[in-house]
């Protein structure tokens, strides 16, 4: 065993849960769709990150509207058009390279 480190880097972080469909379908099916393991993990991280920067207003998805006030998001048009794009099938499902 190993004692403490004076690094200047943050601890990791690890994450364990359970997913039911019941709970969030769409996000099941999407990670349903890797065997366990590294990519499933990578594409949670991907979503989860993404989700992040369109939460901040870092990433503007089609129809958004600018916001002044931080940590919100408006949309022009339908909402649910935009929230739907996030889970359509990865690049690679579409056959793109």
């Amino acid at each position: 065993m190993t004692g403490p480190t004076n690094t200047s880097e943050p601890p990791r972080i690890r994450l364990v849960f359970q997913l039911e469909r019941a709970e969030l379908p769409r996000l099941y099916d999407e990670l349903a769709r890797f065997h366990k393991g590294v990519k499933r993990v990578g594409r949670l991280r991907t979503l989860a990150y993404e989700g992040l920067l369109v939460q901040q207003g870092v990433l503007k998805l089609p129809g958004q509207a600018s916001s002044d006030a931080p940590g919100t998001i408006g949309f022009d048009g339908d909402g649910a058009e935009v929230t739907n794009g996030l889970f359509e099938p990865a690049v690679d499902a579409q056959g793109g390279s």
